[in-house]
């Protein structure tokens, strides 16, 4: 009896401590709140532009801010990577504040809805991060860098992309960004990617942006890269980026390299596509402990380490790459790319207001310009 008692001991606490880690890791399913600004004047979902993504976890909130006037439109994507932090919240800044007076704005914060709802196995990546806020602490997730296995399962042995056919590595069949220009009939990712094109289509759109970041020891960090068609756009805003001291390398999308937002979107529709990158050392392969100091001060001591001793070759300083700087560099080319587009389109003009500028989140703070909950 004495030994019954004890073994029931147990396994209420087993049980107790299976109930608590259930809840910790239902958790990582919720979604932080994005407050709609002053200038949204419509929230759909991604499901309005293809319904055969409703219900699924694929849908996701689409922000639209239209001046009711006038001109052209842009989308922007963030979170088509939810590894990539500085996007979504460059998107979710541009919901809360932006005001458009020319033309119509699309904002898409999650554009992988279903990565933000877990974190990758083995990297140790912080599964969530805050702001300091006028009203108290907003918080945010950080995500999984494609959809997650439970919504789509399982991977191939070898991805094939639709429709050229090009051989990919098996996972790259949850990477929204291998995915366009999406099918309609194919795998959750796949539908996604579709939506966007439809809404692209829908929205008669003239521009988008699909942000995005990088390692710090990758190439691409700080760079651009555009379809043919958005080149000559996209050199403009380049020279006028860098004079205001953000350098800015533009590169030709690789024609025969598919499934990237740059590529397809370009070829499938009418639309200028132009994907950006910042650098983010919490994805770095060199990095040290990666919890929610690195996601926003992006300072490790090891890349420290090697920048000192002199065997680091890389885009990083001594400051490291802060959230600030790394938003302000997204929304600093959202609205530069607003601003040279209207003025080679006179008759689709687009203009966006009351976006923080870089000097304005280095000096106040992230926090300063997300609404109260």
């Amino acid at each position: 009896m004495k030994h019954t008692g004890f073994a029931v001991i147990i396994i209420v606490l087993v049980a107790l401590l299976i109930f608590m880690s259930a809840l910790s890791f239902m958790e990582q399913w919720k979604t932080e709140p994005i407050i709609p600004g002053p200038g949204v004047t419509e929230v759909k979902m991604l499901s309005d532009y293809f319904d055969k993504l409703k219900g699924t976890a694929g849908d996701t909130a689409v922000y639209i801010l239209n001046s009711n006037r006038p001109g052209g439109t842009m989308i922007v994507m963030g979170g088509t990577h939810p590894t990539e932090p500085a996007t979504m919240v460059s998107a979710t800044l541009l919901v809360e504040n932006a005001i458009v007076t020319h033309g119509k704005l699309i904002v898409v914060p999650h554009s992988c809805q279903s990565g933000f709802t877990w974190t990758e196995p083995g990297q140790g990546h912080a599964p969530f991060f805050h702001f300091t806020t006028d009203s108290g602490e907003r918080y945010f997730r950080y995500g999984g860098r494609g959809t997650n296995p439970i919504h789509q399962w399982p991977d191939p042995d070898m991805y094939l992309h639709y429709p050229s056919a090009q051989r990919l590595a098996a996972d790259e069949i949850r990477n929204l960004n291998r995915a366009h220009p999406g099918k309609p009939d194919g795998r959750l990712t796949q539908k996604v990617a579709y939506a966007f094109r439809r809404m692209i289509e829908l929205e008669d759109a003239d521009i988008i942006i699909d942000q995005h970041e990088a390692p710090p020891e990758k190439p691409l960090v700080d760079a651009m890269a555009v379809h043919q068609r958005a080149l000559d756009l996209s050199m403009f805003v380049a020279m006028e980026l860098d004079f205001y001291g953000l350098p800015m390398r533009v590169e030709a999308s690789p024609e025969n390299l598919h499934g990237f937002s740059h590529r397809e979107l370009g070829d499938h529709t009418n639309i200028l596509a132009i994907l950006t990158e910042t650098s983010n050392p919490s994805q770095g392969s060199i990095r040290g402990r990666t919890d929610e100091a690195l996601v926003l001060t992006g300072k490790d001591a090891m890349y420290d380490y090697l920048l000192a001793s002199g065997n680091l070759k890389i885009r990083y300083s001594e400051q490291g790459v802060p959230m600030e700087h790394r938003v302000g560099r997204n929304l600093e080319t959202v609205c530069q790319f607003a601003i040279s587009f209207s003025e080679e389109n006179p008759s689709r003009q687009i203009h966006i207001t009351n976006v923080p500028s870089l000097n304005d989140l280095e000096k106040n703070g992230i926090g300063r310009y997300l609404l109260s909950q």
